[in-house]
């Protein structure tokens, strides 16, 4: 039984391990999200087992930076489209950047 338990923070672990690399692609929110809940009832048994504790605090630590860092890029994205919504129409890519340059200076 407490193979099972070892490996819910191995789980846990590996989901926030990934989460973590594809928090840049929004794919990391989620699965931070799952990683951390996972995390959590992994340390909550391991207070039991003693089994797995430092994985689970590793998955802790790993979904919640992943979420932060899918939340900021979000927050980031929202503000640059509403900054460059004026841009969004330009004949050439060489136009695009020099209204953006314009736009966020």
């Amino acid at each position: 039984m407490s193979q099972n338990r070892n490996g819910l923070a191995v789980a846990a672990m590996v989901l926030g391990i990934i989460s973590l690399s594809t928090s840049v692609f929004f794919i990391g929110g989620p699965l931070g999200v799952i990683g951390l809940v996972l995390g959590v009832v992994a340390l909550i048994t391991t207070k039991r087992t003693g089994i797995g504790r430092g994985k689970a605090i590793a998955a802790v630590v790993t979904s919640a930076i992943a979420i932060a860092v899918s939340v900021l890029i979000a927050v980031f994205m929202v503000w640059y489209a509403n900054h460059t919504q004026e841009c969004y129409q330009p004949d050439s890519f060489q136009q695009y950047k020099q209204c953006v340059r314009q736009q966020l200076t």
